[in-house]
């Protein structure tokens, strides 16, 4: 039987930060009753392995949103509790479940959380299969994580994530999409394809503000054929949540959605480029156990 801890380390967070800082952080989680091995990734896509073959009944991420979202596809359905030490850009997924940014809050809620248990999302598109915690997306949203992912986030997460988002947005051009979802269907020219379990994305944008991640629905976001005026003035909203009440935005409800494009599409999960359109999303009940307070 499983037993024990098990830290999850991507030492590349942060902008590198946390690998220099992981030694003096496991010492304070020691102090603070949290102990147990650790595993460093080295490379993209370690951490889904570790996860894995992780022989341990609580595992810990120390990360951002690109750690949990590796680890949750090695861990997906199994009886395995999960905790989360936000040391991320975005943070977007400890943001939507209240897990505390500051160090000392978030190594408590690892030790004596209450445990909820989450739906994930299930995409499956040309070439793979992935699973989701937070938010998935087609459209744009693949293009600004892509270039936000080769940038320095010297900057934080919400300034970095803002600035891809602006340069991606002048060349981008929007394209005919269809959508279908339980008992509705879209088509039209679409900027975005918001596949949504949470309510923040992108370094803190409310992208689905009502969002619930235990309802076993997706909170399914249609950006229209926006302008760049459109852009301009409604940005910004994005972080307030308030970006819904436009009226080329439109936020329906559905246990699966699929997507297709004139053109591949750019396919994100958590912020990693994972694949193109065309895509298929399920709602995988209660098949993640997290840690929360």
């Amino acid at each position: 039987m499983p037993t024990g801890t098990l830290f999850l380390v991507n030492p590349a967070s942060a902008n590198g930060a946390t690998g220099r800082r992981w030694p003096e952080l496991e010492r304070r989680a020691r102090e603070l009753g949290l102990s147990g091995e650790t595993r460093r990734s080295t490379r993209p896509g370690e951490l889904t392995e570790l996860a894995r073959d992780a022989d341990a009944d609580l595992l810990v991420v120390v990360g951002g949103d690109g750690s949990v979202n590796e680890v949750v596809n090695g861990i997906a359905g199994r009886d395995v509790e999960l905790a989360v030490i936000p040391q991320g850009t975005g943070r977007d997924f400890a943001r939507t479940h209240g897990i505390p940014k500051r160090f000392a809050d978030a190594v408590r809620v690892a030790r004596e959380g209450r445990v909820r248990e989450l739906d994930l999302g299930r995409v499956t598109f040309a070439g793979g299969e992935h699973y989701f915690a937070n938010v998935a997306s087609l459209g744009m949203s693949g293009a600004v994580a892509q270039r936000a992912n080769s940038m320095s986030k010297a900057l934080g997460g919400r300034l970095t994530f803002f600035y891809a988002l602006a340069r991606e947005f002048v060349s981008w051009r929007n394209t005919e999409v269809r959508v279908r979802l339980d008992g509705a269907e879209r088509s039209g020219r679409m900027h975005d394809v918001v596949v949504a379990n949470g309510r923040f994305h992108g370094g803190g944008m409310k992208v689905t503000p009502d969002a619930a991640t235990d309802d076993g629905l997706f909170d399914v976001l249609l950006i229209g054929d926006v302008s760049k005026l459109d852009f301009v003035t409604t940005a910004p909203k994005l972080y307030r949540g308030t970006h819904v009440t436009h009226p080329k935005v439109e936020i329906l409800r559905s246990a699966w959605a699929e997507v297709e494009a004139d053109l591949p599409l750019p396919l994100e999960t958590e912020g990693e480029l994972v694949g193109t359109s065309p895509a298929r999303f399920e709602v995988v009940p209660r098949a993640l156990r997290l840690r929360v307070p």
